[in-house]
This record gives C-alpha cells, sequence and structure tokens, in this order.
C-alpha cells in the first residue's frame, strides 16, 4: 500500500520507524533478527536507507525493504539517493523496485562523496522526485529540515526549496531528527505559509550513544537544547542511564509533538529493538 493512503486512511497521527542495511563487509542476515522484532511492533511503515556515495551495485536497501514488506509483512519505503547516480542508474533501481513489489520511495539528493565526482544528471532531490513521478506508480516522499538545510541561505530559501520539491511530486515530508519541538512548530508553520500542505512527520532519534548523537548532529547540524546537553553530561558514562535518559527524553517529545497535533512519528531506531518498542509501547495509546 503507498504510504499516502496509508496517512489518508488513519484516523491518527502515524507512527514509523527508519532501519539502515548493515555496513558491506557484514552479511545481510545479520540484521534479520533485529528486523523481525522491529516489524513485531507492528509500524505504520518502515524506511530502509541508502547506501553511502549512492551506488546501487552494492546496496542492498532494496533487498532489506522487500524483506519488510513481502516477508514481514510491515510496509516499506525505500531510501534513494542520486547525486552520483545516472539516469540509466536510477531505471535500475526503480525495475528493481518494482520487481520486489517496492511502491514507497524516499528521494535524496544524497550527500557528496569527497574524491568522487558527481553525476551532474540529477542536482536536486526535486529532480529526483519529478523523475521518480514520471518513470513509474510509485509513491514519492520527501525529506525536510526543521532548523534549515545546511546548503540553504536561511529559512526563505529552504522552504521555497522544499515547496520546488512537494511540486515536483513529493506527497509528503519526513523531518530532520530535533531536540527542541518548538523548532520543528515554527518551520511546519513557515511550510503552511508557504503553501505546502503535504502531511510532515516529525524525525525523532532517541539518544543512546553520545559519540554517535555528536556524529549525527554535527551531520545535519541540529542544535542541542541545555535540557539535552545535561543528560548527555550527566550520563555519559553510564551508558544503561544515558539510554533510559534518552528514550524517556523522546517520548517526551512525542507526547508533546502529539497533543499539538502532529501528523506523524518517524522514529530513527538505529536497527534497535529494544529502544523502539520501549518508545512505541509508551506512546501507542496517544496516536
Amino acid at each position: 500500500m503507498k504510504i499516502k493512503e496509508i496517512i489518508e486512511n488513519s484516523n491518527r497521527a502515524v507512527l514509523s520507524f527508519e532501519v539502515f542495511p548493515p555496513k558491506k563487509d557484514s552479511p545481510i542476515e545479520s540484521v534479520y533478527s533485529k528486523l523481525e522484532e522491529i516489524c513485531a511492533i507492528k509500524p505504520d511503515f518502515i524506511s530502509v536507507t541508502y547506501g553511502a556515495g549512492g551506488s546501487g551495485a552494492d546496496n542492498r536497501t532494496c533487498e532489506i525493504a522487500s524483506k519488510i514488506k513481502n516477508d514481514l509483512g510491515v510496509e516499506s519505503v525505500a531510501h534513494l539517493t542520486c547525486v552520483n547516480s545516472t539516469k540509466a542508474d536510477i531505471d535500475s533501481i526503480l525495475d528493481e523496485f518494482k520487481a520486489h513489489n517496492i511502491e514507497n520511495i524516499l528521494a535524496l539528493r544524497g550527500d557528496y562523496v569527497e574524491g568522487v565526482e558527481p553525476k551532474r544528471e540529477f542536482v536536486y532531490a526535486s529532480d529526483l522526485c519529478s523523475y521518480i513521478k514520471a518513470r513509474g506508480d510509485f509513491d514519492v516522499a520527501g525529506a525536510c529540515y526543521p532548523e534549515v538545510h545546511l546548503e540553504a541561505g536561511d529559512e526563505v530559501e529552504d522552504v521555497l526549496n522544499l515547496r520546488k520539491k512537494v511540486d515536483a511530486g513529493a506527497e509528503h515530508l519526513i523531518s530532520q531528527l530535533f531536540f527542541d519541538n518548538s523548532v520543528f512548530y515554527r518551520f511546519v508553520e513557515r511550510t503552511r505559509i508557504a503553501g505546502i500542505n503535504v502531511p510532515i512527520e516529525a524525525g525523532i532519534m532517541p539518544v543512546t550513544n553520545k559519540k554517535q548523537i555528536e556524529r549525527m548532529v554535527s551531520m545535519c547540524g541540529a542544535s542541542l537544547p541545555a535540557k539535552f546537553a545535561k543528560i548527555m553530561q550527566k550520563y555519559d558514562t553510564k551508558p544503561d542511564a544515558l539510554r533510559d535518559a534518552g528514550i524517556a527524553y523522546a517520548i517526551e517529545q512525542i507526547v508533546d509533538l502529539l497533543a499539538n497535533g502532529v501528523d506523524g512519528i518517524h522514529l530513527y531506531t538505529m536497527n534497535n529493538p529494544y529502544v523502539a518498542r520501549k518508545i512505541s509501547e509508551a506512546v501507542v495509546s496517544l496516536l
């Protein structure tokens, strides 16, 4: 089923998860047990990230998305990047998606990779959105950035670029992670003023590891509120305590978002069934 239909037919906020493939030198079966546990929670859908550099040849996104949908019974969304792909590359990947009954795609530009010359056939995610919509009957989602994309000059430029993405075919949006809900609310207000009226899911990442979250924040530009920074500082040397405090912080964020009518919650699970289950159990009755 297309994600647009899931959202439209739901009388509540949707709950979705993100998972990622194992590293190239690890067998793909190494994530299967975790996937089974995560799918058993029965989210509305699960998205699967795309390999660094966007190389379809060594990417296992399709295989995992297929297992989630066709074997484990949860709708899947395959991430797809384009900065290092030609149109022929994208055609081949879309054909593979179709062959595996994958009909939902999160269209992304992808990161530039040092030492790799981009193909230049797709410059922006909006280019990929329009290409996918013209190429087949796929549901296309787009990414959005509550604290402004790192390459955008300001909030106005950022929201105008997002409008281009929606106009090109993105039917719903998933936000980058954030830790201050007021930032997300201001972002949603800007998008609605700009005429962007598609559903927007809030991206929430529970903190389970200080170094991990610091790396993610440096990559996406999310700010760390003082309250959040104190949690990381206090429990830095206590892994279990940091995990539980991170779960509690994420739950507090989600409760507030749901109370304020968010369209959905997209949980960055980091392939951790325990964290996904604890948060889901705490918020499921509020959806």
